[in-house]
């Protein structure tokens, strides 16, 4: 059985593995050095001069493999679910901040610029585009994933039926589906209820242009 290393001592071979290559091994042209890579397999620290597929999304360090000096740091790839929480995120940031641009506004200008509701109404015309959108997007996410979930668990179906094995990689690719499919639908409902909280805000923000312009409350838009 191979002894087992600490990760520190690991590199720390390798390291010294590379600097250990003779000088007519080394380039002298300008060529770019070569790098020598770092990176976890289980509770190993694996280093080595070539990347294997199988690394290649893996997180890693980067060193010069001439003087072996750390010159970068590569982030794990993320997964498909991640990739969605990930959007998710961007598209809450970007509602959040047209949220902020149009309460400013807003305040700045109830008085000073709108005549009407109805110019006051069109400056949310912005923020209703941008959740109406991400309302549509999940709906269709959701619809597209469910369709090929049920696709997957009927072929799954049927090989169990006809006696063969469900292979791992079947399995997973269902799970992996399945959890998308979740967490789309965690989207969607929280992007419906913005939108009928931008519904209630709108209302709430005339009722106040109407209070400071002293307007009936029970009179037109207009």
């Amino acid at each position: 059985m191979m002894p087992s290393f600490s990760k520190t001592a690991a590199l720390a071979l390798a390291v010294l593995a590379a600097l250990a290559l003779p000088a007519a091994a080394q380039p002298r042209d300008g060529t770019p050095s070569k790098k020598l890579y770092c990176w976890d397999e289980g509770p190993r620290r694996i280093c080595s001069d070539t990347l294997p597929p199988e690394a290649v999304n893996s997180a890693r360090d980067e060193f010069n493999a001439r003087s072996g000096l750390r010159s970068g740091e590569v982030q794990r790839a993320l997964t498909a679910e991640e990739r969605i929480a990930v959007a998710a995120e961007e598209a809450q940031r970007r509602v959040d901040q047209a949220a902020v641009d149009t309460r400013r506004r807003t305040e700045q200008a109830m008085l000073a610029t709108f005549q009407s509701e109805d110019e006051l109404r069109r400056v949310f015309k912005e923020r209703i585009g941008i959740v109406d959108n991400n309302v549509e997007t999940a709906r269709y996410n959701v619809a597209s994933l469910r369709d090929a979930l049920a696709t997957q668990l009927r072929t799954a179906g049927d090989r169990e039926l006809a006696g063969q094995k469900i292979g791992d990689k079947q399995v997973a690719d269902i799970r992996q589906r399945h959890s998308e499919l979740l967490l789309q639908k965690r989207m969607q409902a929280s992007f419906e209820q913005q939108r009928q909280a931008l519904d209630v805000e709108i209302e709430q923000t005339v009722a106040r242009y109407r209070l400071l312009k002293g307007i009936d409350h029970d009179a037109p838009a207009g």
